[in-house]
């Protein structure tokens, strides 16, 4: 039986690492960000990033994280399939900035659920940051744990997880009067291109100094 006191400092250690992990945005974030504000698959996004979440974050804490950080050539394949997804995705998101027949909020993301989910998945799965938080980095501490204090740990992080891109989701829709001007579509556009542009760049010093 885990004493009270212990069981809850494992539970607000993995909630608190999670979410300085995750608050900061990136290319998940600024896609259900983006989404939210449009109002168009925000919730089934939303859902999906948790699903992901959660289900990495286990595979990290049952083991899976030290066998990615001693395979090279899967850091390789993975940091590369980043880099080509987030390059082109920041593309995509200039043009939207600067073409007026895509400018429109309606028209500026993905038409079906379908394809809302598949976007998700890409930049979920190909961003190699979003598995070096979650599988590596936590399933690194959470791994440390005996396997009942380990249920603990992921449930603090799956806690930070939901509360975090159900707010997300939520939230957005109290900035949407400011994105009724579409110079204001323009700039999330721009800046979005931006970060994923970094993302990827970031990522590709990172592989070529692994070599």
């Amino acid at each position: 039986m885990i004493d009270t006191a212990v069981a809850t400092t494992i539970y607000f250690k993995g909630l608190v690492t999670t979410a300085g992990l995750i608050i900061a945005i990136g290319a998940q974030n600024a896609f259900l960000l983006g989404q939210a504000l449009r109002r168009q698959y925000h919730w089934p996004i939303a859902l999906l990033c948790c699903f992901f979440d959660i289900a990495l974050i286990s595979l990290g804490v049952a083991g899976m994280g030290l066998l990615i950080t001693r395979s090279p050539l899967m850091l390789q394949i993975v940091s590369w399939g980043g880099i080509v997804f987030l390059s082109g995705y920041g593309a995509l998101a200039l043009r939207a900035a600067f073409d007026p027949g895509v400018l429109r909020a309606a028209e500026s993301g993905p038409q079906t659920l379908k394809a809302a989910l598949l976007t998700t998945v890409a930049v979920t799965l190909l961003n190699p940051h979003a598995w070096l938080d979650t599988v590596v980095l936590l399933g690194g501490i959470g791994g440390r744990y005996a396997l009942d204090e380990r249920m603990i740990f992921v449930a603090g992080c799956v806690t930070a997880s939901i509360v975090w891109f159900c707010g997300l989701a939520a939230g957005a829709k109290w900035l949407a009067p400011l994105f009724k001007k579409p110079l204001a579509w323009r700039v999330l556009d721009v800046l979005i291109a931006a970060m994923m542009w970094t993302i990827a760049g970031l990522l590709l010093v990172d592989t070529l100094a692994l070599g």
